[in-house]
């Protein structure tokens, strides 16, 4: 038995002021297949190093998509290349379960579909920002309790997401550790005004709302002190023309949101934060997990 390739992309949460609720897809994609084995097997390719023992989170959330449905889940050998780098806020471990759920999927005949598949991966993943845009592509907001998503409206115009990812990774518990218990009033009040300007301005096509809409006092400034340059990348991409700009997930990268005419302009001004060892990425708004011929 086969299934696969299957493709799943990266994506990046939050976007400034939507804390665990808002995402995006990007146009970089993990690839996997998976076959059956004697025992489960796990052949990794791609950026970093990904332990090879059958407690992977594929083997995980392969697992646990049969076992969703009260089914003993087969041995497999899964086969990965992933281009999206590990632990720099642009959603690896979602991508990862998105395209092992999917991988299930097929070899249960598609009796989860996509809706199954997201269940499944955000109770592997612990919260379905990354996962939303992992499975159905573009723009997504996403509730953990109870588990929904909604995708949002993309303008029909060239963007692109400028994301510079420094060469020092930086682990999501690390990142959690940073954020305090408790927030002020009116802290939460300024991030759900803006919060609520993502989907106004992608509706509309008022673009020019989202620089404030992506304003964040609930987790960057408690993280910056993690990414040191990060405060003054973001800065740099504003003043270069960038639609918005903010941190990538949970760090350490830098995303900043772009049109065709800025993005040069974008593009260089994220260098330095990259440094010579990182790399910056230039990727178009992504689609959601996918089957491909063989």
């Amino acid at each position: 038995m086969r299934a696969g390739p299957v493709i799943a992309p990266a994506s990046i949460a939050n976007l400034g002021s939507g804390f665990d609720a808002l995402g995006v897809a990007l146009s970089l994609y993990l690839q996997a297949e998976a076959r059956s084995a004697a025992q489960d097997r796990f052949v990794y390719q791609g950026e970093g190093e990904v332990a090879s023992g059958p407690d992977n989170i594929m083997h995980q959330t392969f697992r646990a998509a049969f076992q969703s449905l009260g089914i003993s889940p087969p041995k497999v050998e899964i086969s990965v290349y992933n281009p999206i780098p590990l632990a720099r806020g642009m959603g690896s471990s979602a991508a990862a379960r998105v395209a092992a759920a999917a991988l299930a999927d097929e070899m249960l005949g598609g009796r989860l579909g996509l809706q199954g598949i997201f269940t499944v991966a955000s109770g592997q993943e612990g919260h379905p920002d990354n996962v939303a845009p992992a499975v159905f592509g573009g723009f997504q907001i996403a509730l953990a309790q109870p588990l929904l998503q909604q995708t949002l409206e993309t303008p029909k115009t060239g963007l692109v997401f400028v994301v510079a990812a420094p060469p020092q990774p930086l682990s999501t518990a690390a990142a959690r550790a940073a954020l305090p218990d408790e927030v002020a009033f009116a802290d939460a009040v300024f991030n759900l005004a803006r919060a609520a300007l993502w989907p106004a301005a992608l509706s509309s096509g008022n673009l020019s709302l989202l620089k404030e809409a992506a304003r964040d006092r609930l987790h960057q400034p408690y993280r910056l002190s993690l990414m040191p340059g990060a405060e003054g990348a973001i800065a740099s991409a504003l003043e270069a023309g960038a639609l918005a700009a903010f941190v990538a997930g949970a760090g350490p990268s830098v995303a900043a949101l772009s049109d065709a005419g800025n993005l040069e302009q974008v593009q260089k001004s994220l260098l330095n934060y990259a440094g010579d060892k990182g790399r910056v990425y230039a990727l178009s708004i992504g689609e959601g997990v996918r089957w491909k011929a063989p």
